[in-house]
């Protein structure tokens, strides 16, 4: 990498990766332009009209798209020997070592990267680990467990790296270089884009990213007041922790705060999602920080001292880090938020029928699968309705009305009338209650075995009135294995090219021992 005195000077202003080494380039920090910092708006910054102006640092623009990216670049480079480390161990609840996982391959060609983790970790993000293809071993016990418990995973960890050369544990909650990341790459980066800043504010987690950050500040602009913020007493937002579970963490993050304050789930989310909603993609921590940044300011406001943060230029210049993504937390925003905050989703009972899928290859047109089905093309046109015989290896399943049906058919079809069809129903994809209706009573006909496998020795063809109904059977059809396959436009497709005209009527032993009605007509 760069030396961290060159920094910040080579900066990639087209945003382009070139050579063998491109993917190197594009996660190390130094080759990159720095990461967005983007103003909030008036209506998301309450504190607008008093003279300050708030920024989010987007950490999750970096690749790995979350704050700890910096971290696992800095504990890697310092931990890994060439040629020689083959897997990494770390205990973290998702975004360091994902972000580890990535950089170990990208930056260092090391593809094992196992993930020490609680077992009261949510399903999404285990999945999320397992796609980013971790090996993930689970421990009971705290969620946050304390750095230096023998019993917990972070020690487990600890002492596996102890016993083999080629294993590294970079332990976050040990390691300096977690901290030293954002000395050595955030904050001058938010410094160059914003040397005006006034106030920074960070959540505590392992304290790495507040640490350095805190750090970096009091040695170039000790004016700036440094807010450190953690979660309320018995509440829990992902990433960050309680003040009282910050006593054991060795980093020299008291030394790095100013201010501390405690903040809850319920604000952490409802701000997240106000600033995804305004184009501010962002998780719930990252709103714990701007929650936490109001609570300052609210306070400040409230004592008269507000102005005291103020520069030169007489505005007060807020910066807080959105540290990752909300993805992995969709169900929390439901849990913690309720229903009102989301809208209602219409026809949602749809969401227990019509399950199967669909393919336009199903959807035939007549004048294409009637040859298919009775003979080739010449000899349809030739022959009466009456001489034609649908072929043995083919069934056709006629869904109208049996009024409809005996009035004129297909030869050799069966009919099999859906309660919910009629000449004048609506389409079941224009009328969501016809939908479920046929969806519900085509499942209940077709759970019929013998049915089933009668016809699963043959290439069925559905027909209705419109296609759709027999669109809908056809997609139940093949979800049971069958070949199948529907008329587009169905019997009104058929009257369109002439078939199924009205004329007088004979009758024939059909398929299944039904008895069938067939019209003397030509088909073309």
């Amino acid at each position: 990498m760069i030396n961290s005195s060159e920094k910040m000077t080579n900066v990639n202003e087209r945003n382009v990766y070139f050579g063998t080494d491109s993917l190197k380039k594009y996660f190390d920090p130094d080759c990159q332009p720095p990461l967005p910092l983007v103003e909030l708006p008036p209506h998301l910054n309450p504190y607008h009209q008093d003279g300050v102006r708030i920024y989010a640092k987007m950490m999750t623009m970096h690749p790995a798209n979350n704050v700890k990216a910096m971290p696992a670049l800095n504990m890697l480079e310092s931990s890994v020997v060439p040629n020689k480390t083959d897997r990494i161990i770390e205990y973290s609840s998702g975004s360091t070592v994902i972000s580890m996982s990535m950089v170990a391959r990208v930056m260092h060609g090391v593809n094992d990267t196992r993930a020490f983790l609680s077992n009261k970790t949510s399903d999404a993000k285990l999945k999320l680990m397992q796609f980013f293809g971790l090996d993930i071993t689970l421990f009971g016990g705290p969620s946050q467990p304390e750095p230096l418990d023998e019993r917990g995973g972070i020690q487990n960890a600890r002492r596996m790296a102890l016993e083999s050369e080629t294993i590294v544990n970079p332990n976050q909650y040990e390691n300096n270089n977690n901290w030293q990341s954002h000395v050595r790459w955030t904050g001058p980066q938010i410094f160059k884009q914003l040397p005006e800043i006034n106030v920074l504010c960070a959540g505590m987690g392992t304290s790495g990213t507040m640490t350095g950050l805190g750090t970096y500040f009091k040695g170039v602009k000790p004016s700036v007041s440094r807010l450190g913020v953690c979660t309320a007493p018995g509440d829990r937002v992902p990433g960050p922790r309680s003040y009282a579970l910050m006593r054991p963490v060795e980093f020299p993050w008291k030394a790095a705060v100013d201010t501390i304050e405690e903040v809850g789930s319920s604000e952490s989310y409802t701000h997240s999602l106000n600033l995804c909603r305004e184009g501010l993609v962002c998780g719930p921590s990252s709103g714990f920080n701007l929650q936490g940044l109001f609570q300052m300011l609210a306070k400040r406001k409230a004592a008269g001292t507000l102005s005291e943060l103020a520069g030169p230029d007489g505005t007060t210049h807020c910066v807080f880090l959105c540290c990752d993504l909300p993805y992995q937390y969709i169900d929390e925003y439901f849990q913690k938020l309720g229903e009102q905050q989301f809208h209602p989703i219409r026809n949602e009972h749809l969401k227990k029928v019509d399950l199967h899928r669909y393919d336009e290859s199903w959807e035939r047109d007549a004048l294409e699968v009637l040859p298919q089905f009775y003979g080739s093309p010449r000899s349809l046109a030739q022959s009466p309705l009456s001489e034609i015989v649908l072929k043995p290896q083919n069934r056709v399943l006629d869904l109208r009305q049996k009024d409809d049906f005996h009035a004129w058919h297909l030869p050799g079809s069966v009919n099999l009338p859906l309660s919910s069809v009629g000449p004048h129903s609506p389409s079941p994809f224009s009328d969501p209650g016809v939908l479920e209706a046929q969806w519900v009573e085509l499942e209940k006909i077709f759970k019929d075995d013998v049915l089933v496998s009668d016809l699963g020795r043959h290439h069925v063809l559905v027909v209705c009135y419109d296609g759709d109904s027999a669109r809908v059977a056809t997609s139940v059809l093949r979800a049971k294995g069958l070949e199948a396959d529907s008329v587009r436009g169905g019997h009104r497709a058929l009257r369109m090219y002439g078939i199924g005209s009205e004329n007088p009527i004979s009758t024939t032993k059909g398929p299944l021992g039904a008895t069938v009605s067939v019209a003397a007509v030509p088909l073309e």
